[in-house]
């Protein structure tokens, strides 16, 4: 059985949002009882989904830090500039990272590990709302 909803997650500009009590909450909603796979999918080109450590935050600092020499800021090599010179920045490190994840789930509980948590990264400056969809396949 597919079930869905949609998340949507406002962020404050560039950064990380945890996520992982919202789609453990999702899940457990959505198919208590149920094993499976929990799909998540971000609906943008400037923002990322991740599962990262959650108990240091120095993990996702350093993550931010190595973006910034993957794809910088304002880099005159970009053709792409419509939005500001966070624009392109943020497509590449997008690309870089991903947007969609998959968890497996048992009996309603989402199957991460200890120090994993999952995470929006948003790669604009400016603050947005994004909007997921999560898909529970059981």
């Amino acid at each position: 059985m597919i079930r869905r909803e949609r998340l949507v997650v406002e962020t404050q500009g560039r950064g990380f949002r945890d996520l992982t009590a919202r789609v453990r909450e999702a899940v457990a909603r959505l198919a208590p009882d149920a094993d499976g796979l929990a799909h998540l999918f971000c609906r943008h080109t400037s923002c990322s989904l991740l599962i990262t450590e959650n108990a240091d935050p120095d993990v996702r600092a350093d993550l931010e830090r190595l973006a910034r020499r993957w794809a910088p800021d304002g880099d005159p090599a970009y053709a792409h500039r419509i939005e500001g010179p966070d624009d392109m920045a943020a497509h590449a490190r997008s690309v870089l990272t991903g947007c969609a994840l998959t968890v497996p789930f048992e009996k309603g509980r989402l199957l991460l590990g200890t120090w994993q948590g999952i995470y929006l990264w948003e790669h604009r400056t400016t603050p947005h709302l994004r909007e997921l969809l999560l898909t529970v396949l059981t």
